[in-house]
């Protein structure tokens, strides 16, 4: 993968920024490769870096009763990773990995905090994510608990797909499993529906939506609520953003 020329190419925090305030924090900003599988937090561990995804997905995981993980959060270019430091948590209790490579801009996670306290621009910035960060846990916490999971899988595979703007994905069962909170057979054999279904094709590691509409009908109502809230962040809790159209 080729360097990033220029911060705040698609992240929409960055891009938010006023350019004096950008300026000030561009010196820092270090390009980092994403790699699949890669942890860019360890559960427990002090924070060290926030990270500003610029193309990929990351996963906040947390341990469940028999050992496992379950994602509750989602993470891409509309938002940054690192928002519990910023209001005072020195350490993270959840584990936060890279589930689909791309690229990413990383700060020293004490520098950025100095920012947030006397900046008073990315300060409104970074608490309205926190707002939305809440309300989507919520929502996934709900989700997890009342629906099935094929309707859950339609969901997960139609927010990853929007948050990196490709329909096709290089995600695994493995993936989709820690995605879900579920064993890995029970969502091979949805996906096997959903592909005789013809509204994915999986192949070799690959896995491309080939009918939305169809998988957007098979999607618990969180789906729209995800639409709802992913069009406020980018319309209403990160408004005046530079070149943005």
């Amino acid at each position: 993968m080729s360097p990033l020329a220029a911060p705040a190419n698609r992240n929409r925090v960055l891009r938010a920024l006023p350019p004096g305030e950008l300026d000030r924090l561009r010196p820092h900003l270090q390009p980092v490769v994403l790699r699949q599988k890669q942890i860019l937090h360890e559960a427990g561990a002090a924070v060290e870096h926030v990270y500003f995804i610029e193309e990929g997905l990351a996963s906040v995981l947390t341990m469940v009763a028999d050992g496992g993980e379950v994602e509750v959060r989602m993470l891409g270019p509309e938002s940054m990773i690192g928002l519990p430091y910023l209001l005072g948590a020195e350490f993270l209790r959840q584990r936060i990995i890279v589930q689909l490579p791309g690229s990413a801009w990383r700060v020293s996670a004490p520098l950025f905090k100095a920012e947030f306290d006397r900046r008073e621009r990315l300060r409104g910035i970074v608490l309205r994510l926190v707002s939305a960060a809440l309300a989507m846990t919520s929502q996934n916490a709900a989700c997890n608990r009342l629906h099935s999971v094929e309707q859950r899988c339609a969901r997960r595979l139609l927010e990853a797909s929007n948050r990196i703007g490709f329909l096709t994905m290089p995600i695994t069962h493995e993936f989709l499993s820690v995605l879900l909170g579920v064993r890995r057979a029970g969502v091979t054999e949805i996906a096997y529906q959903m592909q005789r279904a013809g509204l994915i094709r999986y192949q070799r590691g690959r896995l491309r939506i080939v009918n939305r509409a169809g998988l957007e009908a098979r999607a618990c109502e969180c789906y729209l609520v995800d639409c709802e809230q992913y069009e406020w962040e980018q319309e209403q809790a990160l408004p005046g953003q530079p070149g943005s159209g």
